[in-house]
């Protein structure tokens, strides 16, 4: 979930990957795509909410991750290096409520989302809410 500083939404995106190991690795390649597309897409601040602080520590440290989820926090690490724009920020898992639903939702109905200024059907309710 993509908001901009007024809280609107600028992108929805959910995807399906198998074998991933654990909600961490999860949560993991979900800020890995978040710095994907606000890079791509040129946004002038890009916010990454974590509810994990442990993903906060190691996107923000600049050394070697040996973990199982290390080519990510790499990837991240090398795509956040080139931008000054980019911060990650703590969030509790109760204020990000939108983005639970949106992955709850996809792999009930094991269909992927990407909208663009808009969110499906389905949590639109909890938009209004955030």
């Amino acid at each position: 979930m993509a908001r901009n500083d007024d809280g609107t939404v600028l992108l929805s995106c959910s995807e399906i990957h198998q074998g991933v190991a654990s909600a961490f690795a999860a949560e993991v390649i979900a800020c890995r795509k978040a710095v994907q597309i606000g890079i791509e897409k040129q946004w002038p601040t890009i916010i990454i909410e974590v509810d994990s602080l442990a993903i906060i520590k190691k996107c923000k440290n600049k050394s070697q991750n040996r973990s199982q989820v290390g080519v990510y926090i790499h990837d991240i690490q090398q795509r956040t290096g080139r931008s000054r724009n980019i911060v990650f920020k703590h969030t509790p898992r109760s204020a990000n409520a939108l983005a639970h639903i949106l992955a709850t939702e996809t792999l009930k109905k094991e269909e992927e989302v990407y909208l663009v200024k808009n969110v499906p059907g389905y949590v639109e309710n909890q938009k209004e809410i955030d």
